[in-house]
């Protein structure tokens, strides 16, 4: 597949992220632009990356076949309705990584009968170890989903989502997870603190375990639920920390807090959808 001409609306980190994972894979860089209002953005972006930079979306949006949306949601209804015309003049794919806004609402601002694939990449994306959920509307063809997905995969791992209200479960899983694992870690190290350890053998015990428990789920192949049996001995230390998560209902907890974020998802497209 030969590489289109890409525009990103938007030169913040996650535009900077995906653009640099881009080059990484061999994107040629004439082929990429932002536009950002921000003069200290795009020159943040010429520096590191050495891509064009325009302070005109309309100016990008008019020349670019694969157009993605990376502004704040509750921005994106006023940026979008500019660039109406320009996109409807040239009918490009459109990839909007902005969070909580729904396929049509942006099909609406933008004209209508546009191609739109929804994105929901989270923070790990910034260190090329994202994982991202993807939804296209019926007008985007199997070409246009390569592409979607090849532009995603350049952080990290992608996967398809047949209905888009499950964007928003996967908002709350992926895109929130992070910061549930900070918290646990947090929790950790603090633990760890209150027990005698000194705070830098703590910290790095912590982030370390994180990082080979999450290898090797991984690499290994086995069910997460067989990997937590292989490290938990009858009778032993594992079994007594479990059995006090649980007490604590650490299952259900999780299950109020993804039930949580998904419904403030819902919540926060119903109100920038009025726009």
């Amino acid at each position: 597949m030969n590489p289109q001409t890409l525009g990103f609306i938007g030169a913040g980190n996650m535009a900077r992220s995906l653009a640099g994972g881009l080059l990484n894979n061999g994107w040629p860089a004439g082929q990429i632009c932002l536009a950002d209002p921000d003069a200290s953005q795009r020159q943040g972006v010429e520096q590191a990356l050495g891509l064009k930079t325009l302070a005109d979306n309309r100016e990008l949006a008019s020349d670019c076949d694969i157009l993605v949306l990376a502004v704040k949601p509750q921005v994106l209804a006023d940026i979008a309705k500019a660039l109406a015309p320009a996109v409807q003049q040239r009918k490009p794919l459109i990839i909007s990584i902005a969070a909580g806004i729904r396929a049509d609402d942006i099909n609406r601002w933008l004209g209508g009968n546009l191609a739109i694939v929804r994105a929901m990449p989270n923070t790990a994306a910034l260190v090329g170890s994202g994982a991202t959920g993807l939804y296209a509307n019926t007008h985007v063809t199997d070409d246009q989903r390569d592409e979607a997905e090849s532009i995603l995969r350049a952080v990290g791992v992608t996967t398809w989502i047949a209905e888009e209200k499950l964007i928003d479960t996967v908002t709350a899983v992926s895109g929130s997870g992070p910061a549930y694992f900070f918290l646990v870690m947090e929790a950790l190290e603090k633990a760890a603190i209150r027990h005698g350890l000194d705070p830098a053998t703590a910290h790095l015990l912590t982030l370390e375990t994180a990082y080979g428990a999450a290898k090797m789920a991984l690499e290994g192949g086995d069910e997460l639920a067989t990997l937590r049996r292989h490290v938990t001995s009858p009778g032993g230390t594992t079994e007594q920390a479990l059995k006090k998560l649980e007490e604590g209902g650490i299952e259900s907890l999780f299950d109020e807090a993804v039930a949580a974020a998904i419904q403030r998802a819902g919540e926060l497209a119903d109100l920038f959808g009025k726009n």
